[in-house]
């Protein structure tokens, strides 16, 4: 079978996920049981993984082209958010993602554009690439988690919390679980940093690293807050969501302006 066949297969499924997951949260857990819907999510991931592959390997050079990019990083999250939402209460956010994952998939398939990378890649450029992606997939889920909070905390501050509120786990968990994967991620991206300086040539001149170092730099703030004053609620939102968006420019912003609008590999 063709490539558009296996991506139409993984938007059809992550589109009825999506269709799912929004019917459970708003009925409190009704319709498809989770473990059922988190086995279903693999089936369209694994779809996704496959046209992946057959873009990114198809020629004598990887392709990393913007709209390859962006389906390769939001495969990657999808992938993290369905695996850790099998022992953390995090299946709701699959309503943000698995739409995403499903542009992401279209647009790859429409598509033709293509930026090329030499295969043979160095040790220390490999282990930039892979812990890249890792440290921007959890921080984007953490990011979602962030807005999610924010929701959950007006409602409950303004007590007319809607159904789908109440059955969100307790503000301290969702907080928890918020820190756990910026901290996490915060490490990776340590990592990301580091590798980088071992390869990238005048590496303040870089605009991907200057956001970068300054997403660094605001999620470091935010868990020392964290540790030292302990910041949460609404605090821990914005420092969130800044450093995602600094993350956010770093990955996407110049390659978007390059790629897309001035038509530049």
């Amino acid at each position: 079978m063709s490539e558009p066949v296996f991506a139409s297969a993984a938007i059809v499924i992550y589109l009825l996920l999506t269709v799912l997951f929004t019917f459970r949260l708003i009925t409190h857990g009704r319709g498809m049981g989770k473990s059922r819907l988190l086995i279903l999510a693999y089936v369209a991931i694994i779809l996704h993984a496959y046209t992946l592959y057959l873009r990114l390997f198809s020629g004598d050079a990887l392709d990393i082209s913007f709209f390859t990019v962006f389906s390769l990083i939001a495969w990657v999250i999808a992938l993290m958010l369905i695996s850790f939402a099998w022992h953390d209460p995090i299946e709701n956010l699959a309503i943000g993602v698995l739409p995403i994952a499903a542009l992401s998939v279209l647009l790859r398939l429409i598509n033709e554009q293509t930026n090329p990378l030499a295969h043979d890649l160095s040790f220390v450029l490999e282990i930039h690439i892979i812990t890249s992606l890792i440290a921007y997939s959890l921080l984007s889920i953490a990011a979602l988690q962030a807005i999610l909070l924010y929701v959950q905390d007006v409602q409950l501050h303004n007590k007319h919390a809607a159904g789908f509120v109440r059955s969100l786990p307790p503000l301290e968990t969702m907080e928890k679980l918020l820190f756990r994967m910026i901290g996490t991620g915060f490490v990776i991206l340590c990592i990301s940093l580091i590798s980088g300086f071992f390869f990238i040539e005048d590496l303040i001149s870089q605009h991907k690293t200057v956001l970068s170092i300054g997403a660094w730099i605001l999620f470091a703030v935010l868990l020392v807050g964290r540790w030292r004053f302990g910041w949460r609620g609404r605090i821990a939102i914005r420092w969130t969501l800044a450093g995602f968006a600094f993350l956010l420019l770093a990955y996407f912003g110049s390659k978007f302006v390059l790629e897309i609008i001035l038509q530049r590999p």
